[in-house]
């Protein structure tokens, strides 16, 4: 095993799940090309996690330059990345390759990407889902509405790319000149939607790609509802708030490259509250507090919406 040339930085946040964190490591340590760096973002600030990252660092990651984070607080899925990708930068990383705890890197996945670096600078691979079944992700954004693309084309037909607005924390690569560009994930949106508007800002200044190479699996059974290609899964209260009072951060995003259509941002809303209703209905059954979550979120983003003092994140010096 060598590592990456490219000097490559894993950003991971974590938060309880030390069982999955040990399996993204174990990946992580039998990869065929290992990365420079390894940021660990403990938004449990726990012992036992620190101690499995210090494990590691010392056995199957001597190689990598690990770094361990234990934050004061628990920030969320958006302010553990926004904290790594910080620290990754301060330490010279050219490439920032995010994740969550629930994945495993396949042994061949950098090694993978590493042929696309000199191509895109904007790269999202496929991945497996928990049971090895394809896990179909909509790589296209509609801005306007606010919502992925629903007709997005799952087909490659040959293709080795696909153009994307979008990106997701579960894998996105960046580089060094689009997160300088950019600025730090934008750590107001605590869950949801934070990896969406990264994607989206990273396309407004390079050629974004979804590759057909897979270089990941999700590890953690979500309940869902099979509906053919795509699934409806379940989720909690909490991330149903954060999904309606996100939206207001994401218009304010949209506005800057007047991609922001007041009247189809809200029939975007509109489609956004249904969907999570029929998730509720079907999947988490969870009618009462659910519906509260998803009023709450709307009632905090309109708040949101109105505040002029708001800015977005800055580019790095």
């Amino acid at each position: 095993m060598n590592v990456t040339k490219n000097n490559v930085a894993i950003i991971v946040v974590t938060y309880k799940r030390q069982t999955l964190l040990q399996e993204l490591l174990k990946s992580i340590g039998e990869s065929y090309v290992l990365p420079a760096h390894l940021v660990i973002v403990d938004n449990e600030n726990s012992e036992e996690t620190k101690a499995t990252v210090s494990k590691f660092a010392t056995g199957a990651g001597s190689k990598i330059d690990v770094h361990y984070e234990g934050m004061s607080h628990n920030t969320g899925g958006a302010g553990g990345f926004n904290a790594g990708a910080r620290i990754a930068y301060d330490k010279g990383a050219k490439w920032f390759w995010f994740m969550d705890d629930d994945v495993a890197v396949l042994p061949d996945g950098l090694q993978k990407l590493e042929k696309w670096m000199p191509l895109y600078e904007s790269i999202q691979g496929q991945k497996y889902d928990y049971d090895d079944s394809v896990f179909y992700w909509q790589y296209r954004f509609i801005p306007s509405l606010g919502i992925p693309n629903p007709v997005a084309n799952s087909e490659w037909n040959g293709k080795r790319y696909k153009p994307m607005n979008t990106a997701c924390f579960e894998g996105g690569l960046f580089s060094r000149r689009i997160v300088k560009t950019i600025g730090l994930p934008d750590p107001r949106f605590f869950i949801y939607w934070d990896d969406t508007i990264y994607g989206y800002l990273a396309s407004k200044h390079t050629r974004a790609v979804m590759i057909d190479d897979f270089i990941m699996r999700r590890t953690r059974d979500i309940k869902q509802v099979n509906m053919g290609v795509r699934h409806l899964r379940g989720t909690s209260n909490m991330v149903r708030f954060h999904i309606m009072r996100n939206r207001a951060y994401m218009a304010k995003y949209f506005a800057l490259y007047n991609d922001y259509n007041p009247t189809l941002y809200a029939l975007g809303t509109l489609l956004t509250l249904a969907k999570e209703i029929i998730r509720i209905s079907t999947v988490d059954r969870d009618f009462k507090e659910g519906i509260k979550a998803l009023y709450d979120g709307l009632a905090t983003g309109r708040k949101i919406h109105k505040d002029d003092s708001w800015g977005p994140m800055p580019p790095l010096d």
